[in-house]
């Protein structure tokens, strides 16, 4: 009750304040992406049709949607040129069709749209059928699978492994547990399109049991490695595909960089994502949305607070104030309290010193900041972000621009407007969706966005891969072998554990086509 109080308060002072000025300087918006990216008006304004073109700055490739006549971009798409860039450009006709509202509406309010899509109360269609998974040290994650009304009583049944050749959605909520309209309405998506829509939901999150003294790191990705294999015992014949939102993004690029092209992904998507974590806990949001946010956490902790006292300060954790106090409680203590289990304090030396907490903290961030392992990824990973993001902050420093720009995997879909998770559109209903479905009129621009990167990502994988057996065909070696690379690519191992048995590339023979 207290959350949804100060939430209103919020708004309240929000809504009156704001709206004014936020219609102001909505002309300006498009204006400042283009700033931002290093393209002039200039660039666009001679264009006569509404079409994608690509533009080299800096010495990397920007792919901006232009308009006609005098009209000016208001997403861009940033990325190193490849054939799958231009293979993107070519077949999602979304990212080049964001049509932000304007005027007086909250709709135009980036830190309104933020609060709606966290908060705001929504009775979905969509029915969730929980697994508790077991993890190798008893602890337990659960799997909400989003079923329809009509299926719920068949999913309730069954358990066992399927030979269902749907694609499998896994959805990675934000590193707080909180499950958002946002999640919800993509769910709803997913559904209507085919999908297997499962959540990820991490130990003590959003009621499931705490069976171990240890909860998730930020960047830990060991739980959710177990997750997905038995995601991939289950449905051992569907593609895999990844979603995140918000600060649950440090979790997916934690993964996707720990296990490279083990990692069982066909394509993956973050949502308003959080790259620069470390900077961002020690920064934090706006301090209204920090202390909602704490708030949130602690109401969460408080049904373990006996138990947690047994490795930590409970007395420290539930009066801190911000994100990085209640971070360092949880996981950076080096007293005699702190769980045996932690991995990265058991290899701190002991001490109460400033000095120490900080280097409890730095090292803390070698092992879960998201972007430590970024050269090992290996599938492609769209990121939807929106300038005015009013929880990720200013994007001239939070966003790592450089990174989209030098490596083929990685593809940035900026907005000008859209807040955080917001990404609201003077929409029209009845447009066209992936695999012939038809996009609902409550359909958001950023799911649209995200199902068609992955309806495209697959369908040029499958392309690349006729064009290799034809080749070889042609050359008489036959094609057999290499047509099952795409369908069976993943296995079972992490570039941590041992050494895989068999030839990798072989298996990932389409790796360097769509880097050309």
């Amino acid at each position: 009750m207290l959350e949804w109080l100060v939430a209103l308060c919020i708004v309240v002072l929000v809504a009156t304040i704001w709206p004014g000025l936020k219609y102001f300087g909505t002309e300006s918006q498009p204006d400042a992406l283009l700033q931002g990216l290093g393209i002039s008006r200039r660039q666009t304004k001679d264009k006569v049709s509404e079409r994608l073109v690509s533009d080299r700055v800096n010495d990397g490739a920007q792919c901006v949607t232009a308009g006609a006549g005098e009209k000016v971009p208001t997403v861009a798409l940033i990325c190193k040129p490849s054939a799958l860039a231009n293979y993107l450009l070519k077949h999602c006709r979304t990212f080049s069709n964001f049509t932000p509202c304007t005027g007086w509406t909250w709709q135009a309010n980036a830190f309104l749209q933020s609060i709606y899509g966290a908060c705001w109360p929504y009775a979905s269609p969509v029915h969730f059928v929980r697994d508790h998974l077991q993890l190798s040290d008893d602890g337990l994650v659960a799997l909400d699978w989003a079923v329809s009304v009509a299926g719920a009583s068949y999913h309730k049944r069954r358990r066992t492994s399927t030979n269902s050749t749907s694609p499998i959605l896994l959805i990675i909520p934000n590193s707080f547990g909180k499950i958002t309209l946002n999640v919800l309405k993509l769910c709803e998506a997913a559904l209507s399109h085919g999908y297997l829509p499962v959540v990820f939901n991490r130990r003590s999150h959003n009621s499931t049991p705490l069976t171990t003294l240890k909860l998730q790191q930020f960047g830990d990705p060991a739980d959710l490695r177990e997750a997905v294999r038995y995601i991939r015992h289950r449905q051992p014949a569907g593609r895999l595909y990844a979603v995140s939102e918000s600060t649950g993004s440090g979790l997916l690029l934690s993964y996707l960089g720990e296990c490279g092209s083990s990692s069982y992904v066909t394509a993956a998507a973050c949502l308003s994502p959080v790259f620069r974590c470390q900077a961002w806990f020690e920064n934090g949001p706006w301090w209204p949305l920090q202390w909602v946010v704490v708030l949130y956490q602690k109401m969460c902790l408080s049904r373990y607070r006996t138990i947690l006292g047994e490795t930590i300060h409970t007395d420290t954790l539930f009066s801190s104030c911000s994100l990085r106090v209640l971070e360092e409680v949880l996981f950076c203590q080096s007293s005699p309290k702190v769980a045996p289990a932690s991995a990265v304090s058991s290899s701190i030396p002991t001490g109460g010193s400033t000095s120490n907490t900080n280097t409890v903290w730095e090292v803390y961030w070698e092992h879960n900041e998201p972007l430590r392992d970024v050269d090992e990824v290996a599938i492609p990973v769209l990121s939807i972000c929106a300038q005015d993001d009013p929880i990720r902050g200013d994007p001239q420093s939070t966003l790592p621009v450089e990174l989209f720009e030098s490596n083929p995997h990685f593809f940035l879909l900026l907005t000008g407007q859209g807040g955080h998770c917001g990404f609201s559109t003077q929409q029209a209903s009845g447009a066209c969706g992936p695999c012939g479905g038809i996009w609902t009129p409550g359909t958001s621009w950023s799911h649209r966005a995200l199902l068609e990167f992955f309806r495209a990502t697959t369908d040029f994988f499958a392309a690349e891969e006729r064009a290799k057996q034809q080749a070889a065909r042609r050359r008489g070696l036959g094609g057999v072998g290499a047509g099952r690379a795409f369908r069976h690519r993943s296995v079972s191992t992490c570039k941590r554990l041992p050494a895989c048995s068999h030839n990798i590339h072989a298996i990932y023979n389409w790796q360097r086509s769509y880097t050309r």
